[in-house]
């Protein structure tokens, strides 16, 4: 069995790097925007963007993971990995502070702390690094990137190096004591201006998580900061965020953004399980899932019908060792993600950081890698994010032909038709052309077939009698991820999946708002729309 389990987890990595070494290869940069979604500018085909971050904006002012591994191989792995962006952080004293920016990597490490023994591990995996600028020394990390096809998203995380993102670390807003709006203007345009010549620098998020009692409307500065990109950098996307740690870009129904451009602007937002509190823990799944999903369409998804790229910049969970409410915020997030195909970028690739308030070698639990840089530290979440980083839609005429996929997030598979069992989890990507009518019934388009209930704790089954007990289905509860059906002895049964990932219909479960401990994670299913791409 664990042969078999090891095989079967490096088949699967070998196929997202062979996936991954692909799909960079099919659009050419710069980059623009089509109504919402992310485009090539030449073809005018969807670019999605499967993003990790990877930190630049600490003390150290360089980005993390280089006493551990090589530039180069750090940047193969995140391809290799399937993601072909990174989210790049920095802080705006890196290009205003000359000081700063003329100092070497190494000076930063000594200066901060650390050992002549961490210096000597990073000159033996980055000795090109080791003695350059720190300003230069994030131009080689770029370019590290941009040779292995991994497009850039420059994010100004904060003003002072420092971790983010406490309420009064004088980094949140505009005015506060680090973040002087005219510096930040210099140094955006200084940044945009630095990496003006290598097409592989897409876009710059504005700032990270706006914060803090100073917080407001009037004084959000974004489009002043998204014209001196522009003016600097016209080929990049502008990407800007809103208020509440990124939570809130509710103002922009009544006071919308005006620029001298199009085509080139998008909004970021975040999304953890932590947004909500203790909710997750302390009431149903369902109610949360419910709450998250609109809360996140209401204040920044409705930019998405306004025409813009919504791009959720920071998402994540601890991976060392996923709890019981993490795996149910995971799969709500995924039953979004899918359902509206959004731009994503996850925190965080950092195994372990080297100078992370105070401590040396802090451990990163949202991290993908391992603490030293080597290893995936839970490929089970690999596998099911797979689903979200190529895109199931895009706009006409590149992509057309509507239908349906029934996602199932628990195990980031989708219904497909087997010739044996009749119906299966499987690729996403492999899934039969599902429609959903109007009578309620589920059914592969072009056929005569539909998807039945045969009875409880029954296998779920294809039908060409598509009428009657257990054919058509309705998502219910507060999620609108449970598909239930009436039989034919009016009970009603919802889609399940057993233990051996075999498609069952049995009782509904979970749909009691005072029950906070159901994981209903099984029977969590969603209809989303897809198209398919066109090579005319």
């Amino acid at each position: 069995m664990g042969k078999r389990l090891l095989h079967t987890i490096s088949s699967f990595l070998c196929i997202v790097s062979l996936l991954s070494f692909l799909l960079p290869t099919l659009h050419a940069l710069p980059l623009s925007t089509n109504s919402r979604w992310i485009v090539d500018s030449n073809t005018g085909q969807r670019v999605k963007l499967s993003c990790i971050n990877w930190s630049s904006h600490l003390e150290l002012m360089v980005a993390e993971g280089l006493t551990k591994q090589p530039a180069d191989v750090i940047s193969k792995k995140i391809k290799d990995m399937g993601f072909n962006c990174v989210r790049l952080t920095y802080p705006i004293y890196l290009p205003t502070n000359e000081t700063l920016a003329s100092m070497t990597v190494r000076q930063s490490y000594l200066n901060n702390g650390l050992s002549k023994c961490m210096v000597a591990d990073l000159q033996a995996h980055n000795p090109s690094i080791v003695d350059l600028p720190l300003i230069d020394a994030i131009q080689a990390v770029v370019a590290s990137l941009a040779k292995n096809k991994v497009m850039v998203i420059l994010d100004n995380h904060v003003s002072k190096p420092q971790w983010c993102c406490a309420m009064t670390d004088g980094n949140g807003f505009f005015g506060d004591k680090y973040f002087d709006p005219e510096v930040w203007i210099k140094g955006l345009t200084r940044m945009a201006t630095i990496f003006r010549d290598n097409p592989y620098v897409i876009g710059m998020s504005l700032r990270n998580e706006l914060r803090g009692p100073r917080q407001n409307a009037d004084d959000w500065y974004m489009q002043r900061g998204a014209e001196a990109i522009h003016k600097a950098n016209p080929n990049v996307l502008v990407i800007l965020s809103g208020l509440s740690y990124d939570s809130d870009l509710t103002f922009l129904k009544t006071k919308p953004v005006s620029l001298s451009f199009t085509g080139k602007l998008a909004f970021e937002v975040h999304q953890y399980s932590f947004s909500a509190g203790l909710d997750w823990r302390d009431n149903s799944a369902n109610q949360v899932c419910g709450n998250m999903t609109e809360s996140l369409m209401n204040n920044a998804g409705f930019l998405l019908e306004q025409g813009y790229p919504v791009y959720v910049g920071e998402w994540g969970l601890p991976l060392s060792g996923t709890s019981k409410d993490d795996r149910k915020f995971f799969n709500c997030f995924l039953a979004l993600a899918v359902e509206h195909d959004l731009d994503w970028a996850l925190w965080t690739l950092a195994g372990s950081y080297n100078l992370r308030e105070g401590i040396i070698g802090d451990n990163e639990a949202f991290g993908l890698l391992t603490w030293n840089w080597t290893d995936v530290r839970n490929t089970t979440f690999l596998q099911k994010i797979s689903v979200i980083q190529s895109p199931h839609r895009g706009p006409y005429p590149s992509y057309r032909h509507t239908h349906k996929i029934i996602f199932h997030p628990s195990t980031g598979q989708c219904i497909v038709k087997d010739p044996v069992k009749g119906i299966k989890l499987g690729n996403c990507f492999e899934s039969d052309h599902w429609i959903y009518t109007p009578e309620l019934t589920i059914g592969i388009k072009d056929s005569f077939h539909c998807l039945k209930a045969k009875g409880l704790n029954h296998r779920a089954r294809l039908a060409t009698d598509c009428q009657g007990g257990g054919t058509r289905w309705l998502p219910i509860s507060a999620s609108k991820l449970h598909l239930a059906t009436e039989l034919s002895y009016n009970s009603i049964a919802c889609l399940d999946v057993d233990s051996n990932n075999t498609l069952i219909t049995t009782t509904c479960k979970c749909l009691s708002i005072d029950d906070n401990s159901c994981d209903p994670g099984s029977q969590w299913f969603k209809i989303a729309d897809a198209n398919a791409v066109t090579t005319s």
